[in-house]
């Protein structure tokens, strides 16, 4: 993403939105990102937004920073716009770009309100920002790109943001499902097809199966070639556990054959006061497909889980998964726990400005 710097009418617009609302709300100011002195009052603020709405996230001030200092595709200081409270941050919002393979330029949102901050217009005041700086990043940064669209992520639970999106216009594009196994006891004995094995993963592993897991994953509603960044990136990330990982090989080619990449989440855990593992990245390339493979490696997973001491796992799927998955996890004892939803709204690229409101 090319990195650019705010424009002088980029920055009239924002100090006129900010002396609006000002007026609008005498105990809240409208500012940008303002560096790692925010973290602190934004975990906060998250963390109250995610209880209230029962989400089951969790953060903390280093997992904040660590996120912050390696995004690929979102410049806080242009990207983030803060409801400060004076003693706290009453809300904010987050907006990166990314683009399906089908070429449809998408701008993603991340938004909290805390819940003694709601129903006093402030989460609209920042969609209102996040919407117009996505407009004027269409026209700056993707003026080539046929299609462009707003995009949100909105769990079960957020009810107040999915109301406010669909008074926005946001229709709902797709559910996605988080399934729950309950237990990690009795988990059945589906075998490897023959012709493969299980390999502990070693560090010369890691490009091939990113790889075989990003050619899986092609024909997927939704996809996004990864660029060399988004690799890197993975090398580093807090699911990064290849000790935990079931990883299948073709006996012959020596090619990937299908993975569980498995993670456990301590922050979450606590937070949840839950002993959760994670049983996700599931795939399986062809032509391995629909010989049992999947639901071989997910009780492989199961059980390094319960090794690991956890007591339950969770995953997260797309409820019109066309090859057969929501069924296989039903086999291996997922039940649906949440009915995620992806919002969408197409996109008008060009500058704007915030009506008053």
């Amino acid at each position: 993403m090319q990195r650019q710097q705010p424009s002088d009418e980029d920055e009239d617009e924002d100090e006129d939105m900010t002396l609006m609302d000002t007026r609008q709300f005498p105990r809240v100011t409208f500012r940008p990102f303002a560096g790692p002195s925010d973290y602190e009052a934004m975990v906060a603020c998250a963390n109250a937004s995610f209880s209230a709405d029962d989400t089951g996230f969790f953060r903390t001030v280093p997992e904040v920073a660590r996120d912050y200092a390696s995004f690929t595709s979102c410049v806080p200081e242009r990207d983030v716009w803060i409801a400060d409270a004076g003693t706290e941050i009453a809300g904010y919002v987050r907006s990166w770009p990314w683009a399906q393979a089908d070429g449809l330029q998408l701008y993603a949102q991340f938004a909290v309100v805390a819940p003694h901050w709601r129903r006093q217009g402030i989460g609209r005041r920042l969609h209102a920002w996040l919407e117009q700086r996505q407009r004027t990043q269409a026209a700056a940064e993707h003026p080539l790109a046929a299609r462009h669209a707003h995009h949100a992520f909105v769990t079960q639970g957020e009810t107040a943001r999915a109301a406010l999106l669909e008074k926005a216009g946001y229709t709902p594009e797709r559910y996605f499902f988080t399934m729950v196994r309950p237990t990690l006891d009795q988990v059945a004995d589906f075998p490897l097809p023959e012709g493969l094995e299980l390999r502990p993963v070693q560090p010369d592993h890691y490009r091939a199966i990113w790889d075989a897991h990003c050619r899986a994953f092609q024909s997927h509603w939704g996809y996004c070639p990864p660029e060399e960044a988004d690799y890197l990136q993975w090398l580093k990330s807090p699911v990064f556990q290849p000790h935990l990982w079931q990883v299948a090989w073709d006996v012959q080619t020596h090619q990937v054959a299908g993975q569980v990449r498995t993670y456990i989440d301590p922050t979450w855990n606590q937070g949840n006061g839950r002993q959760r593992g994670w049983t996700e990245f599931i795939s399986v390339v062809e032509p391995w497909r629909r010989r049992g493979l999947a639901r071989a490696l997910i009780s492989h997973s199961l059980r390094a889980q319960a090794a690991a001491g956890m007591a339950e796992s969770g995953l997260g799927v797309d409820s019109q998964n066309g090859s057969g998955a929501n069924r296989v996890y039903e086999d291996c004892g997922f039940v649906v726990d949440r009915r995620n939803c992806v919002y969408r709204k197409p996109l008008v690229p060009g500058p704007d400005r915030v009506a008053a409101g």
